[in-house]
């Protein structure tokens, strides 16, 4: 065989093994219906799905919904959301006049989230024909992000070091963050891309990585496994989940916030059965006998930086909206500070949404500024107790004493944060009424001679 046919044989080769790890992904399904007459309800189902995948809560997208539905003269359409599905009751469609929009299991990354908004402020607006915007919102969905491998890669690094630094700074521990960003970046890169391999994902890279850090690392660095393992599992944590869950059960949303919790929990549960079959498997590991060096007070502001460009690279952010990360986390973060000294750790969350979410809205009518669903997204990872409800279900699999305690200031965290979203979405929502009816005011009273 020449060199020629060989290299020919290679590129075959390359093309049909792409061609099976392309065949691992769903196909999209074509959920326009076929009749004009159904064109607004399609555009509804399409932007109420996409924005469900860009981890809005479900009262907010009907809402989103309803109003997009009357602004297009179809006030008569029927919307009701779930967390995984839209439905479109269309009583002028052809055949069956209800249709399911489902969302897709994975969430949208940064860029697409700030698309999304857009381009839902967009139909609002200017009122496009329904068919384009249909196209636009299957455009963002499949448009590959702008970063390549190697800098999501650096981007989950940065995001394990930097949540490292903000829950369990310690001298010894900074090592240890590095090298296990590297390791999961990795399995969730190459882990994602197919479909039944990402099902088992959680608990088996939970399992790896306590194993790893029960018998490798925990001999050398005296320090809590589980505070060593919660960092690198970040993109695995519900923790955002679990808060858009409490904002739907507070605001009377029982059957999405009761769905939504119950996956964010057994979520937790996965991921604290891999930690449990780690150090089953690994060996329990001693309780350390002497306390870690802890950094300096600087080292959680490190890690707030360290996570914003974190998600700017992992999530590829978009252009130029590194600042505005970076800000909605100093933001949470201070605030959640201020909570802390008004009213203790349980409740610090709630005084972290109050302002927060104002916060964010203000800095949103800036025009350089990204959409506040970017900005949002990240401040409530450093409001979410994700990972305290990781360690406790982990030390009550494990059998640790005051787990039950943890688990308990977890949920009640959860609830704070939640009303401090409703205050704080209150307070946003009341402060643009006001500011418009100033406004219209004025302007009427400018043009009465």
């Amino acid at each position: 065989m020449g060199d020629e046919e060989k290299t020919r044989t290679a590129r075959g080769f390359l093309r049909r093994a792409r061609g099976a790890l392309s065949g691992l992904r769903p196909e999209a399904a074509d959920t326009v219906p076929p009749d004009e007459a159904a064109a607004t309800s399609a555009m509804l189902g399409e932007l109420g799905a996409t924005l469900l995948a860009s981890s809005q809560a479900t009262s907010d997208v009907e809402e989103t919904l309803v109003r997009l539905a009357t602004r297009y003269d179809r006030s008569d359409l029927r919307v009701f959301v779930l967390p995984t599905v839209v439905l479109i009751d269309d009583e002028r469609a052809q055949g069956a006049g209800t249709t399911f929009f489902p969302a897709g299991r994975e969430a949208l990354r940064l860029d697409q989230a700030g698309k999304i908004e857009r381009l839902v402020q967009r139909a609002f607006d200017e009122q496009p024909p329904p068919e384009e915007i249909v196209a636009d919102v299957r455009a963002l969905r499949v448009a590959p992000a702008r970063f390549g491998t190697l800098l999501s890669l650096l981007g989950y690094t940065l995001l394990t070091v930097g949540f490292g630094l903000v829950l369990n700074p310690t001298v010894t521990a900074l090592p240890v963050y590095l090298v296990l960003g590297v390791v999961v970046g990795i399995i969730v890169l190459v882990g994602s891309r197919a479909p039944t391999l990402s099902l088992i994902l959680p608990v088996a890279t939970a399992f790896l990585v306590t194993l790893l850090i029960t018998v490798l690392v925990r001999p050398i660095v005296h320090d809590d496994v589980l505070r060593l393992v919660a960092p690198s599992l970040v993109s695995f944590l519900p923790g955002l989940t679990l808060t858009i869950a409490a904002v739907e059960l507070t605001s009377g949303q029982v059957m999405a916030g009761g769905s939504r919790l119950v996956y964010g929990v057994a979520r937790l549960g996965l991921l604290a059965f891999g930690v449990f079959a780690g150090i089953s498997v690994g060996g329990t590991p001693p309780a350390p006998t002497t306390q870690p060096e802890q950094l300096g007070s600087w080292a959680p502001w490190a890690g707030i930086a360290l996570v914003s460009v974190g998600y700017y690279l992992y999530s590829a952010a978009p252009r130029r909206s590194l600042p505005w990360i970076l800000y909605a986390l100093l933001v949470a973060y201070s605030a959640q500070l201020l909570g802390d000294r008004l009213l203790g750790p349980e409740l610090s969350g709630l005084v972290g949404a109050i302002i927060v979410i104002p916060a964010v809205a203000l800095a949103g009518r800036i025009r350089s500024a990204p959409s506040t669903a970017i900005m949002l997204t990240c401040a409530y990872w450093l409001l979410v107790p994700g990972a305290m409800g990781f360690i406790g279900l982990s030390e009550a699999a494990s059998g640790t004493s005051g787990a039950t305690e943890t688990i308990l200031r977890t949920f009640g965290s959860l609830m704070a944060i939640a009303i401090g979203m409703v205050i704080g979405a209150g307070l946003s929502r009341d402060v643009s009424t006001v500011a418009r009816g100033w406004r219209r005011a004025r302007t009427e009273e400018g043009s009465t001679p």
